[in-house]
This record gives structure tokens, sequence and C-alpha cells, in this order.
């Protein structure tokens, strides 16, 4: 098992308030990794630091054994662009159709055709069923459907590392198992390293390979391992929280 993201001793303060004390883990090349834990655990905390949106008070951040955190801006710049990320809220803009949401990113960092960057879009839409709505504006289309198209932005540059916040937040039970089946099948089709901060228990029994569980009165990590071995922790914290009914 190959890391392709190495979080060493990550610690992080807003002020004088510690979320994340000495944070230790690895993310594996293909691996689909969720991040869970109970409200205020420092989960999104956690993403927005190894993704780059904000910097770690103290720890390395290291992807493709390169050290990314702390480093000078023109190598995080290069290095962000191998992630793609989907916002909780799906972070389209809402003045713009979904070809024109997709071709930003391409604009913005490839020197690509006008006719390549169409090909790009249409192939990424249709990656996510989504085909045939380019001229759409996001408030056109259901919610399921703007997470996938946010799905279909965050792969156009083809990243490596795929990062979701909250994916399934606001979808209803059958459209959020939808996007859990898109999710295993671009995993498998394209080996995309997948992190996801979510606390879906059903999505989390559908999607992970691993888990990284946060708890907050440690403002650490309480446990890392399948979803097989939480449920069956022998801590009591771990196996009430993986083993709570859900619908």
């Amino acid at each position: 098992m190959e890391p392709i993201i190495e979080v060493k001793n990550l610690s992080k303060k807003y002020g004088k308030l510690l979320v994340l004390e000495n944070i230790n883990f690895d993310i594996y090349r293909g691996e689909i990794l969720c991040i869970v834990g109970g409200s205020g655990c420092g989960k999104s905390t956690l993403l927005r630091q190894i993704i780059g949106l904000e910097s770690p008070t103290t720890g390395e951040i290291y992807v493709d054994g390169e050290l990314y955190f702390p480093s000078n801006a023109k190598v995080q710049e290069r290095i962000m662009k191998k992630f793609g990320v989907m916002f909780q809220l799906g972070g389209l803009l809402a003045s713009m159709t979904l070809e024109e949401n997709i071709e930003l990113p391409l604009k913005t960092y490839t020197s690509l055709s006008s006719n390549e960057i169409k090909e790009i879009i249409k192939i990424k839409l249709d990656a996510v069923g989504l085909d045939g709505f380019q001229d759409y504006l996001p408030s056109e289309i259901s919610g399921g459907m703007k997470k996938r198209a946010a799905l279909a932005r965050a792969m156009a540059l083809d990243p490596e590392i795929l990062f979701f916040d909250e994916p399934s937040s606001g979808l209803d039970p059958i459209t959020s198992a939808a996007l859990d089946n898109l999710i295993i099948e671009l995993n498998k089709s394209l080996g995309t390293t997948m992190i996801i901060v979510t606390h879906d228990l059903a999505s989390i029994y559908n999607v992970a390979h691993r888990i990284v569980m946060l708890d907050k009165s440690i403002k650490g990590v309480l446990a890392i391992g399948t979803p097989e071995e939480m449920k069956n922790s022998s801590n009591e914290l771990i196996y009430n929280f993986f083993n709570r009914k859900f619908n």
C-alpha cells in the first residue's frame, strides 16, 4: 500500500482555540477514505488543511512523497493541481451554465483549444450522467444533479485525488445512494484516490475502504480502520457510533 498523502503531527489553532492536535495518518493511492466523527470534532477543518484552503498551525503534509506543507507558494500551487474538490453545497456559480462552470478550470489552468475543452466537458458530464445538460443553469436542475455537476467540475483536470465535503448533504436516501454508486464506479474505473468527509453512516458503509474517526474530546484521531473493524470495535464510543440505527 503506497501512501499518496501523509499527514504528520498536524495541529490547528484559531487564535487560542485548539481544534486539532497531533494528527497522524496516511491516505493510500486509489483508496476511498472517509473522515468521520461527531459534530465539532474538526472533520471539515482537517479537510481544509489537507486541500490547502488553510495552513496548519504546526505539522507536515506530504503529497506523492513531496513536502506540501510547509512549502513555498509555487510548490503548493503545483501540487494543488493534483486535487479536485466537491464542496458541500456544490459550489457551482449560479450565473454560469454547467458547461461554463466546468470550462472555468480548463480555461484557467490549460492551453487547450475551445473544441478540446468542449469535448472534455462532454466527457466529464457523460461520466456523471449529465451529457446534454451543458446549457442548463444550476437553478434549473435538481439537488442531486447539482452534486453530479459539481463532481464533473472537480474532475475537469483529471485530478489524482478527489475531495468531498459532505457529498450526501441535502439529498434524499435514493439520490444519496445513487451518488455513492457513482463515486464507487469512478474510483474503480479511474483509480482516483478519494477523501470524503461525511456523517452519513449508510454512505460510509457503501463506499469506504478505510475510515479515520476523529473525536472532539481528544482533538485528534480516535481510530483508523475498515468499516467492519469499526463496527466490531471493543471501544464503546466507536461501537455505538457505527452501530447506531439509520434508514
